[in-house]
């Protein structure tokens, strides 16, 4: 069963957390970094871009690694590699850029402004 938390931002730089739990996560199941999903799944009208994630360990997804699973890369700069001077380089470990049940957290951009949360 997956069970995701979801990050949505706006254009605003306003950002809610919902919870999407079973049957309203199976959507996101197999989607990539980047792809467009429909934001009716999290009650909201228009689109979302999914820009990352992280599984339960805090290992972030990667959008150049391809698949799910968790793989050592050698990094110099970019997603999940904090301090690096020039000429260094780091083996770390990171996830795919497809989304599994093995995600925990996903963050998303949404195309619309976010209103306050009434609930």
């Amino acid at each position: 069963m997956a069970s995701f938390k979801i990050t949505i931002s706006d254009t605003k730089g306003k950002s809610m957390s919902r919870e999407l739990k079973d049957s309203d996560a199976n959507p996101l199941l197999g989607l990539q970094l980047g792809d467009e999903a429909d934001a009716a799944i999290m009650g909201l009208d228009g689109k979302i871009r999914i820009t990352g994630g992280s599984d339960k360990s805090g290992i972030p997804m990667r959008r150049d690694i391809h698949g799910a699973a968790r793989k050592a890369v050698l990094l110099t700069k970019g997603v999940g590699l904090q301090e690096a001077e020039s000429g260094q380089r780091f083996r770390k470990l990171m996830r795919g850029n497809t989304i599994s049940e093995e995600i925990y957290q996903i963050n998303c951009r949404f195309d619309g402004i976010l209103e306050s949360d009434k609930t």
